[in-house]
């Protein structure tokens, strides 16, 4: 069986190793202690607890079918007379979104503000994310 140690886990969810903590200690995502007394989080677990934060809605946001929604910061826009690039960076991923320009002004998008993407694809590639 797979497990993490916490410091892991915090970087597969995105947050600090503290919230992780916190999480262990508040009895929502359980863990053991290995031989050595460190925590560690069985991958099932995890994946159990990844997607049960994933599926609550973020507050004030519509339902919608797409399930991938990354909240991040507008880094850059780079406009032209009818299409525009935006560059959000949401936690370690850079996500980069073409719109009409029309669309970016109507959201007042502007670098630093606050976006969420949110991704919906008939194609995904996945690779695996360790050296196994």
């Amino acid at each position: 069986m797979t497990t993490y140690r916490i410091g892991e886990a915090a970087e597969l969810l995105g947050v600090s190793v503290d919230t992780v903590r916190r999480w262990v200690d508040a009895g929502k995502l359980p863990a053991g202690r290995d031989d050595h007394g460190h925590r560690h989080v069985a991958g099932a677990d995890l994946a159990a607890f990844a997607r049960s934060i994933a599926d609550e809605p973020d507050p004030g946001m519509g339902r919608s079918s797409a399930r991938n929604r990354l909240r991040g910061i507008v880094t850059a826009i780079a406009r032209d007379s009818v299409m525009a690039q935006v560059d959000i960076q949401a936690g370690p991923f850079r996500v980069v979104s073409l719109m009409s320009r029309e669309a970016v002004d109507e959201l007042q998008l502007e670098v630093g503000s606050t976006a969420v993407a949110v991704i919906k694809s008939t194609t995904v590639v996945v690779e695996r994310g360790d050296d196994k």
